[in-house]
């Protein structure tokens, strides 16, 4: 089996991961003419075009492929790492951009419990990268071999990796407790099947389904259409409801509080939305891993429902 040059590979990933050949020789600290040779040279290796140059630039399957593998030799040296500070605590510097850990979260759970999980993980040096997209999309990352784990809804492992249940994120649908909102929304009596077409929902981006999956079930509906908002960000989500944007549905471990301080309506206290998340990771020997699987399977025990 043929032995791939370390520079070489973290080229390919560079490319990938920075979205272009010029940001790839800023990160490796080379020429965009050093980039495009160590990536042809590679590609002669292997045999076949490893980026397609298109607009992102993408991964082909083979390229998915090295990708993978460089994660990997990155978990072994951060494993190494992390043996070596613990032997000699003074001999290891800080990690080198091309050793980044990365895993892939949704917005939500960022910004309610898997940030704190993680945390003591990160001060004791992890180079940790946190990709942050759709619950429903995450493992696509992980199946592309861009990062080592990922929190998403998917409840099968995927090929070459193990699973663990976390929990389920509850969601709530709010509006702000201002008198002049809930009149014009027509919230007096809460959400209902009269009133939620005519009312704006902020939704996280285009692929957030969760407006209409809640409202869909709140009221038996088989398809729904809502006028909605984008705004990508969980918290400033929150904020644009609580300054009379629209009506959004969101965790409740985020606006609970806000709404026990009155600050906040619960528009629809009957009917709670539960989404089950799930941890996959590869499934490798290996102490980081182990510890990020731990940190985020304990911390989502604690704030998540089972």
């Amino acid at each position: 089996m043929s032995t791939f040059d370390p520079d070489a590979l973290e080229c390919l990933a560079a490319i990938v991961e920075e979205g272009g050949f010029e940001r790839a020789a800023q990160r490796l600290s080379i020429t965009q003419s050093a980039v495009s040779q160590r990536l042809r040279a590679l590609e002669a290796q292997v045999g076949t075009v490893l980026i397609v140059r298109s607009r992102p630039l993408k991964a082909t399957s083979a390229g998915q492929l090295l990708l993978k593998h460089t994660k990997q030799m990155r978990l072994l040296r951060a494993d190494l790492e992390r043996d070596l500070r613990e032997l000699a605590p003074s001999s290891i510097g800080g990690a080198r951009e091309e050793e980044r850990v990365s895993i892939a979260i949704n917005s939500d759970s960022i910004a309610t419990w898997a940030l704190d999980a993680v945390g003591d993980l990160v001060r004791d040096g992890l180079p940790l990268e946190i990709i942050t997209d759709d619950q429903d999309f995450t493992h696509e990352w992980l199946r592309e071999g861009q990062v080592l784990g990922c929190v998403t809804t998917l409840k099968q492992a995927l090929r070459g990796c193990k699973v663990v249940p976390l929990g389920a994120m509850e969601y709530m649908a709010v509006c702000a407790s201002d008198s002049a909102v809930v009149e014009k929304f027509g919230l007096a009596s809460g959400l209902s099947t009269h009133n939620f077409r005519g009312m704006p929902f902020i939704a996280f981006n285009r692929k957030d389904d969760m407006q209409t999956e809640f409202v869909a079930k709140a009221f038996g509906l088989k398809r729904v259409t809502l006028s909605q908002l984008f705004v990508p960000s969980s918290e400033a989500q929150v904020r644009a409801v609580l300054a009379g944007w629209g009506v959004s549905v969101v965790p409740a471990l985020m606006v609970q509080p806000l709404v026990d301080a009155g600050k906040l309506v619960n528009i629809a206290p009957w009917h709670h939305l539960h989404v089950q998340l799930y941890w996959h990771c590869w499934n490798l020997e290996s102490d980081v891993l182990d510890s990020l699987s731990a940190a985020l399977t304990q911390a989502a025990g604690l704030k998540l429902h089972r």
